[in-house]
C-alpha cells in the first residue's frame, strides 16, 4: 500500500479557512476510497488538539518543533524531513504553501497565486513566505494539483511545466438543508424573509468593500447583507456598518448545519471576490439551490457555470444591478438556482479524492 504523508497543520491555524476545509474533506474522502493509500497527517507541536470542526480525519504525527520553527525550517533550510514524524513514506502531500523537503515525491496543492497578482493584499512577512514557497514548488515539486483550470493556467504562465499540473476540483456535500433547518436558522439569527448572503474569511481580496457599496445602492428598502465567517486581516468590519447600518448582519463562524441552512435561506449569494483559486462557498451555495452573483473572468465563474450571474468585480454598479435584477425576479432566481444545484451535484468529494489519488500515483512514478 502506498504511504502518504499529508500536511494538516492548517487545522491549528487561528483561521483555518478554505485550505484546511479542502484538505480535511479530501483526506476524508480518500480514506473511504476502495484503493485508499495509507494516510498520515503531519503537523507541528501543539499542546491541544484543534477545534473539533477542524480535526483532521486521519492519524496525525507531530514534529517536536512549533509551527513557526517548522515552517521556517521547511522554507529556509529544507529541514526537518516528514519522515522524522511520519516514518517512511512514498509520497508527500504539501496541502498548503508550507512545503516539506523533497525526501519523497511531492504533490503540492496550489489554490491560487494571489500573492503575485495582489502583493498589497499580504503582509511583508506573508509575501516573503509565499515567494519562497513558490520558488520551492517550481524547483522541487513533482505534481502541482490545482482546484481550477484558471489556477492551472496561472501556474503554467508563471513557470510550471504543463505536464506537472493536474486540475483537481473541490467538492461539496450536495444534500439540501431541510425546511425545518431553514426555519430554525431564520429564527436563531433573526433574519428577514429576504437577505443577501456572503460567506468566507474577511480579508482584502474578498472585495467586501465593493459588495457593501453595491448593497447600499439598493436603497434603505433593500434586504440586509449577512456576513458569515471569521475575520482574517486587513479589513475593518466596523466600517461596513457605517455604510449599511442595521442592514448589515455579521454572524461570524457558524457550524456546517447552520451554514447549509443559511445558504438555502438566502435570496441571493453574493461573492464578487477579486481572486480565488476555486471559490468553495460558490459551490456550496449552488448545492442549496441558491442563485449566485460572482466575478467574471475568475475561477468562481468556472465553478458557477450556468448557475448564476457573473459581473465585473471592480464595478459597484454592475454588482448592484445584478443583485437588484435577481431580487426582483423570483422566476429567474429559481431557474438559475436549479441550474446551479444540478451542476453542484456533479462536484463530489469522491471525485476530488479520485483525482488526488491519481496525482499521488503520477508523483510516485516520476
Amino acid at each position: 500500500m502506498m504511504q502518504v504523508a499529508a500536511v494538516v497543520e492548517q487545522s491549528w491555524h487561528r483561521v483555518p479557512g478554505g485550505t484546511a476545509r479542502a484538505t480535511n474533506e479530501t483526506l476524508a474522502a480518500l480514506t473511504a476510497h476502495p484503493d485508499a493509500p495509507g494516510l498520515i497527517g503531519v503537523a507541528a507541536r501543539h499542546r491541544h488538539p484543534p477545534e473539533p470542526t477542524w480535526e483532521p480525519p486521519v492519524p496525525v504525527r507531530h514534529f517536536r518543533l512549533p509551527r513557526r520553527a517548522l515552517y521556517a525550517g521547511w522554507l529556509m533550510t529544507r529541514w526537518p524531513p516528514v519522515e522524522d514524524a511520519a516514518g517512511p513514506v512514498d509520497v508527500i502531500h504539501a496541502t498548503s504553501a508550507a512545503v516539506p523537503p523533497r525526501t519523497a515525491p511531492i504533490v503540492a496543492s496550489v489554490y491560487d497565486l494571489a500573492f503575485l497578482h495582489h502583493p498589497d493584499h499580504a503582509s511583508r512577512v506573508g509575501q516573503r513566505f509565499f515567494e519562497r514557497s513558490w520558488s520551492i514548488i517550481r524547483d522541487e515539486v513533482d505534481i502541482v494539483a490545482c482546484p481550477s483550470a484558471v489556477t492551472a493556467d496561472d501556474c503554467v504562465a508563471h513557470g510550471i511545466d504543463r505536464e506537472r499540473v493536474r486540475v483537481v476540483p473541490l467538492g461539496t456535500h450536495a444534500s439540501p438543508a431541510s425546511d425545518e433547518a431553514v426555519v430554525d436558522a431564520r429564527s436563531r439569527f433573526r433574519l428577514p424573509p429576504e437577505f443577501i448572503l456572503w460567506v468566507g474569511t474577511i480579508e482584502p481580496r474578498k472585495n467586501l468593500t465593493r459588495l457593501v457599496e453595491a448593497v447600499a445602492l439598493l436603497g434603505d428598502a433593500g434586504p440586509p447583507l449577512v456576513l458569515v465567517g471569521p475575520t482574517g486581516w486587513g479589513e475593518q468590519v466596523e466600517s461596513y456598518g457605517h455604510r449599511l447600518g442595521r442592514r448589515l448582519r455579521v454572524l461570524g463562524f457558524v457550524d456546517d448545519d447552520e451554514l447549509r441552512a443559511l445558504y438555502r435561506a438566502a435570496s441571493v449569494f453574493a461573492y464578487p471576490s477579486l481572486l480565488e483559486g476555486f471559490g468553495l462557498p460558490v459551490l456550496e451555495a449552488m448545492a442549496q439551490g441558491t442563485v449566485v452573483v460572482t466575478s467574471a473572468g475568475t475561477a468562481t465563474e468556472e465553478v458557477c457555470g450556468g448557475g448564476g450571474v457573473c459581473v465585473d468585480p471592480l464595478s459597484v454598479p454592475a454588482i448592484a444591478d445584478a443583485l437588484d435584477r435577481l431580487l426582483a425576479d423570483e422566476t429567474e432566481r429559481g431557474r438559475l438556482g436549479a441550474a446551479g444545484a444540478a451542476r453542484a451535484a456533479e462536484a463530489t468529494w469522491e471525485r476530488t479524492a479520485e483525482l488526488t489519488l491519481a496525482a499521488y500515483r503520477d508523483a510516485a512514478r516520476v
